[in-house]
């Protein structure tokens, strides 16, 4: 038996091109030549450079020191400021004339004594926080019997609008919380807040007044209120209610 013949096959290419395939590379674009192409060049009097910034800025300090709004920064193509008084609500004491620094301290209460705060007495006031209130559902503890077992004394829970407020919000999952904030035994206390932020309302409450005891979870609002001297910080430890910077609390665990 012999193969069948073999079927040659011619591949054909058009007549256009020369007999030849077509190129499928692309050729390069071709550039626009420029012509009397110079650098530029900065002006003398240009505020980019470093100069011309620390003279401005030596401007600003003397028109400063006396009394008077800084020029504005002369800007290629732009005016200048002049020097225009600034108005003061009152006029400038011995120290500010002479050049000295005037510092402020804010004056203590008068129930501070030392580091403790005497104003502090049963029955304690303690300003509750959300999450305080929720920690306390968590690990099964009565908010009124465990205040009154950390502090051996008579404790009054209070919340303010915005924590009612912030607990409103939180939605379902914090409906317990919400209502044993509606606890009759609860002392609610009325705040003149803008917005509903719990933290802020809190710490404007006790720098105002010196007599509450603010118990919180937070440990941001626990930072901030360890910077307010007289205030003691109740907090969840072990299943129990512990208390700081209160010498008094004999029954807070060690």
């Amino acid at each position: 038996t012999t193969p069948p013949p073999k079927k040659h096959t011619h591949t054909h290419t058009p007549k256009h091109t020369g007999g030849r395939a077509p190129r499928t590379t692309m050729g390069k674009a071709k550039k626009t030549r420029k012509f009397a192409v110079a650098k530029r060049t900065m002006a003398a009097s240009d505020m980019r450079l470093k100069r011309n910034q620390e003279k401005q800025a030596k401007k600003g300090e003397r028109a400063r020191s006396l009394g008077r709004r800084p020029a504005a920064p002369s800007l290629p193509g732009k005016w200048n400021m002049a020097l225009t008084p600034i108005p003061r609500p009152y006029p400038f004491t011995e120290a500010e004339k002479q050049g000295k620094k005037v510092t402020k301290v804010r004056q203590a209460p008068t129930g501070m004594f030392f580091t403790y705060n005497n104003a502090l007495g049963p029955p304690f006031h303690v300003l509750v926080d959300t999450n305080f209130i929720n920690f306390a559902i968590r690990n099964k503890l009565d908010l009124y019997a465990s205040m009154m077992d950390c502090l051996l004394a008579k404790s009054i829970p209070c919340v303010t609008d915005c924590v009612m407020a912030e607990l409103e919000k939180l939605g379902s999952r914090y409906r317990v919380a919400l209502r044993m904030a509606k606890d009759p035994r609860f002392m609610r206390i009325p705040c003149m807040c803008r917005g509903t932020y719990a933290d802020d309302c809190l710490v404007q409450m006790v720098q105002q007044h010196r007599c509450y005891i603010v118990a919180t979870c937070d440990r941001e609002l626990k930072q901030r209120i360890r910077k307010i001297p007289g205030v003691p910080i109740m907090y969840i430890s072990a299943r129990r209610f512990t208390i700081e910077r209160m010498p008094e609390a004999f029954g807070a665990p060690r």
